[in-house]
């Protein structure tokens, strides 16, 4: 784990949590708050889903632009653009990875359940899960800041659900509209570009943010500011990282060497 000593940024931390939600590894402040930037989105999601668990919303609840469901908001097939709200292509016809459509997500939430949405994640995700450093300070598809036990926490829970059904983590987390092409930010055009419900599905995509040993069941998601968080049920592990440097070339050389030095280290 000392690797990230290596990795030029200022600061980071990170963490290793095994299937059974125990912290097996961690190196750096992992009480220190970072901007998550787009790992707020898995938070958006898993919220989303205990909304839907608890009858506020179904997957197929309209949502967005015209056509548009809850699940195509989930799953960036709505159609939306990447940054504004104005459709690009019809619902379910392609992955145009979308802020605004997590941003619209939200805004159905809220309106269904009457909460303002970061009131709601905060009552039915972060307080159950113990995540006391963890706020929604703006956007809901980037505004989240949080620690490396924070997020531990979040990566114990998708292993091992507490808050949801296990058979709805599994949707969550296995390819929602197969098939469908388009571009995983800062790693170009993907065919097919594979995600879940908020959870991009590692599959056979290359190049990639994880580890060219990761499994292909590896889900999770990565930051702009430098943050990520997997899972991968094959390894029976989860992994955090945070820093304080936006996501660059220096990124995508040190996180899948990083990543294929834990999976190494645990026998995977």
């Amino acid at each position: 784990m000392r690797l990230i000593d290596e990795w030029p940024v200022d600061n980071a931390a990170t963490a290793v949590v095994s299937a059974g939600g125990d912290v097996v590894g961690s190196h750096g402040d992992t009480a220190r708050k970072f901007r998550l930037a787009s790992v707020s989105k898995p938070l958006t999601a898993y919220a989303a889903l205990i909304a839907i668990e608890e009858g506020v919303v179904e997957l197929g609840t309209p949502a967005g632009p015209e056509g548009s469901t809850v699940r195509h908001l989930l799953a960036h097939t709505s159609g939306l653009a990447f940054d504004a709200h104005k459709a690009m292509a019809e619902p379910g016809t392609r992955r145009l990875y979308s802020n605004a459509g997590f941003e619209q997500l939200a805004d159905a939430l809220a309106e269904h359940s009457g909460i303002p949405f970061a009131q709601y994640q905060a009552e039915a995700l972060f307080a159950p899960l113990g995540m006391t450093s963890t706020t929604l300070d703006g956007s809901p598809a980037s505004g989240a800041v949080s620690t490396v036990d924070d997020l531990a926490a979040f990566a114990a829970e998708l292993q091992a659900p507490k808050l949801l059904d296990p058979a709805t983590v599994a949707e969550a987390t296995n390819v929602v509209f197969p098939g469908l092409s388009g571009v995983l930010p800062g790693f170009g055009h993907q065919k097919p570009n594979d995600w879940g419900l908020g959870f991009e599905i590692r599959d056979h995509k290359s190049p990639h943010w994880t580890g060219a040993h990761s499994s292909p069941r590896t889900f999770g998601h990565f930051g702009q500011s430098g943050t990520f968080l997997w899972v991968d049920p094959d390894a029976g592990a989860a992994c955090v990282a945070l820093t304080d440097r936006a996501f660059g070339p220096w990124a995508a050389e040190v996180w899948p060497r990083y990543t294929d030095a834990v999976l190494a280290d645990l026998g995977a």
